[in-house]
């Protein structure tokens, strides 16, 4: 016997291997999606925009209500991930409630979604890190080139054992919160600035006022990926138990991390100040609160461990990404290879590779179309991901109902009917109110915005048309202890 026969994953020579393992526990599981949440990053640059743009000093309670909303939405999703073992999430979980076609539609819906906001973190770590080696004396060198880097670094770690990729992601998201939290603390412990702690954010008149539709829609942003625990059930410890915990752990935690720092960003500089001071100082707010509540030091480690956080989301992005592929490799909406999982690391490399591949010629697409990459590159990536996940997130709610109605396999009434309706209606809405204001998301374009809307409706139409020329494409084992395939 050989030693990589003792490894994970590991089958007799000569066999194709299609399974992926591995032991991770809440913890880790709950590093890979907060990371992807990239909470440095949301604070840095979409709190300012959030109190600007949308419901000024109030904005602190947008992050409650999503919270909320999302609660609601994590029941009835980690109550189907008990009962379907797939480890495709949304593309699986609508495929068992709507069909195959809509299953498809989704997945391929997923990857152009998850896609487009790494290509888009690529582009803002590019800019960050060439603004940062030029601020300290260093050469301009183009933006895409410290994005070329990056992402090398992310494909060798995301070819890897799962477990290498979670203890860097846990590194990387102790620094981001603890320097946000060591601000926070220093504000509070100052007792916010001339006005005192901001109290706005508990009366309803103040979260009405200004654009509370525009504030939930840069809130949710702040959520994207916090869905992806089911994406690694194949290798958690013991998935019944660890994606529900993983899942409810990583909401609380992102919910709470962003209210508490919000408010506290509006209490350094009073409900007036902040509205003005992330009007005209949106890109250097966070720096200037860390700098004049606890020091120089703080501003520049703010500065370094923005890049840490871009880096930690696009490993994320990139393990969810090709586990997404790997899933849809071997229910052959993809081609087979790209289900097969690496002999020693038990990890998904061909459909690394392909991932890796796919973002590169996203990248020098946008290298040669001349974009911005912060203004064009990251804000119309990102948001053409927002409507696309929250889409998603709407339809799973929905598939958890007529799932569970249609099988009777669990008839709790909050687990699979209340709460994933109300999660349903909550999430519509905001699905809504995204859609609407995507030309807002986009810079101001509706032409824009139309071509978005277009890209998004053909992923779900062409994975839908795979499944009706594929028709054994997405057909899946027993996902269910009790129900046996996916026969539509």
């Amino acid at each position: 016997m050989t030693t990589d026969a003792l490894l994970p994953g590991a089958t007799a020579a000569g066999q194709e291997h299609h399974k992926l393992a591995g032991k991770l526990g809440p913890t880790a599981i709950v590093f890979m999606v907060v990371a992807a949440a990239a909470p440095l990053t949301v604070v840095a640059g979409t709190f300012p925009i959030g109190i600007a743009a949308g419901n000024g000093a109030a904005f602190p309670a947008s992050y409650i209500v999503c919270t909320a909303v999302l609660l609601l939405f994590a029941v009835g999703f980690t109550t189907m991930a008990r009962h379907i073992r797939g480890a495709g999430a949304f593309y699986t979980y609508i495929a068992h409630g709507f069909g195959r076609h809509a299953g498809l539609g989704s997945a391929f819906l997923a990857l152009l979604s998850y896609t487009a906001v790494q290509v888009g973190v690529y582009g803002y770590i590019g800019a960050t890190l060439n603004d940062l080696v030029t601020s300290h004396g260093g050469p301009a060198v183009p933006w895409y080139l410290y994005a070329l880097v990056m992402m090398a670094v992310v494909a060798m770690l995301g070819y890897r054992h799962i477990e290498l990729s979670g203890k860097v992601l846990g590194v990387l998201l102790i620094c981001e919160v603890g320097i946000v939290m060591v601000v926070n603390i220093a504000v509070i412990g100052h007792g916010g600035g001339d006005a005192g702690l901001s109290s706005a954010a508990l009366h309803p008149s103040e979260f009405f006022s200004g654009a509370p539709g525009i504030a939930l829609i840069f809130a949710l942003a702040g959520y994207i990926g916090f869905e992806a625990t089911a994406v690694f059930r194949d290798e958690a410890r013991d998935p019944a138990r660890t994606i529900p915990r993983a899942t409810y752990a990583a909401l609380l935690l992102i919910g709470g991390f962003y209210a508490l720092s919000s408010w506290a960003m509006v209490s350094a500089w009073g409900d007036d100040d902040a509205v003005s001071t992330a009007t005209n100082s949106p890109a250097t707010m966070l720096t200037e609160t860390a700098t004049r509540y606890v020091g120089s030091v703080a501003g520049d480690l703010v500065q370094i461990f923005l890049v840490t956080s871009l880096f930690a989301a696009l490993l994320s992005f990139h393990n969810v990404l090709t586990r997404y592929i790997f899933a849809l490799g071997n229910t052959r909406a993809l081609p087979r290879r790209c289900g097969r999982s690496h002999v020693r690391h038990a990890s998904p490399y061909i459909a690394s590779v392909v991932q890796t591949i796919s973002a590169l010629v996203v990248l020098v697409a946008c290298v040669l179309a001349g974009l911005d990459p912060v203004l064009q590159v990251f804000t119309w990536f990102v948001g053409a991901a927002s409507v696309g996940i929250v889409i998603l997130m709407t339809l799973t709610s929905a598939a958890v109902v007529v799932y569970f109605r249609r099988t009777k396999f669990d008839t709790r009434r909050w687990h699979t009917l209340i709460a994933p309706s109300l999660g349903f209606i909550g999430l519509a809405l905001l699905s809504v109110m995204t859609a609407v204001n995507l030309p807002l998301l986009v810079g101001g374009s509706d032409t824009l915005a139309a071509i978005i809307g277009v890209l998004l409706a053909g992923a779900f139409l062409g994975g839908a048309a795979v499944a009706v020329l594929r028709p054994h494409a997405g057909r899946q084992d027993s996902d269910s202890d009790s129900e046996k395939e996916i026969s539509r």
